[in-house]
């Protein structure tokens, strides 16, 4: 994974560049999304790695799929992708400029899990103790994995925060275990 990210940094960042220069982040932010979902979908994922698989044939499929989604310059992006065989990495390359586009206007993605669905109300107080927390304006997205048992697991970048039951019973067994 580490090195996928590595490969995919610099694409990122001059992505990232490019958009900021043209005011259009909230653009790019929308064709890397297309780019990654195509290049995630199992199909696409053996053309791209086969080396047998043209890839004026990749290109052309590639580009017929996205459609309208992309502009010139995103295409351009897709065609440089192929050409230096770094396709397999849009997902990182989407999810690295995000990230930078979330700095640079003061926001951070908080992935919420939990084991039963959050009315609004307690959603609310949950991305205002973020926002403390973290000094950054939160998107908040929440998730529901029954497997938590009860409570919650909170990742934001780097930061994980599980207070679920499931979390606690295993540091339980662990501080046993030691």
């Amino acid at each position: 994974m580490a090195e996928k990210s590595t490969l995919a940094r610099p694409y990122a960042n001059a992505i990232f560049q490019l958009a900021r220069e043209q005011g259009e982040l909230a653009k790019w932010s929308g064709m890397l999304q297309l780019i990654a979902v195509v290049a995630e979908d199992p199909t696409m994922r053996q053309l791209i790695g086969n080396p047998e698989f043209e890839r004026s044939r990749l290109e052309a499929l590639f580009l017929e799929i996205c459609g309208d989604g992309l502009d010139e310059q995103g295409r351009n992006l897709v065609r440089l992708l192929i050409e230096n065989k770094r396709l397999e990495v849009a997902p990182q390359i989407a999810d690295l400029y995000e990230a930078r586009r979330a700095e640079a206007e003061g926001t951070v993605d908080v992935e919420v899990v939990s084991a039963f669905p959050l009315d609004a109300d307690l959603q609310a107080q949950l991305a205002a103790a973020l926002e403390r927390r973290l000094g950054q304006e939160v998107n908040l997205r929440v998730k529901i994995d029954e497997s938590l048992i009860g409570g919650v697991l909170v990742r934001a970048g780097d930061l994980v925060i599980d207070a679920s039951i499931t979390g606690r019973l295993e540091q339980l067994a662990n501080t046993l275990m030691h």
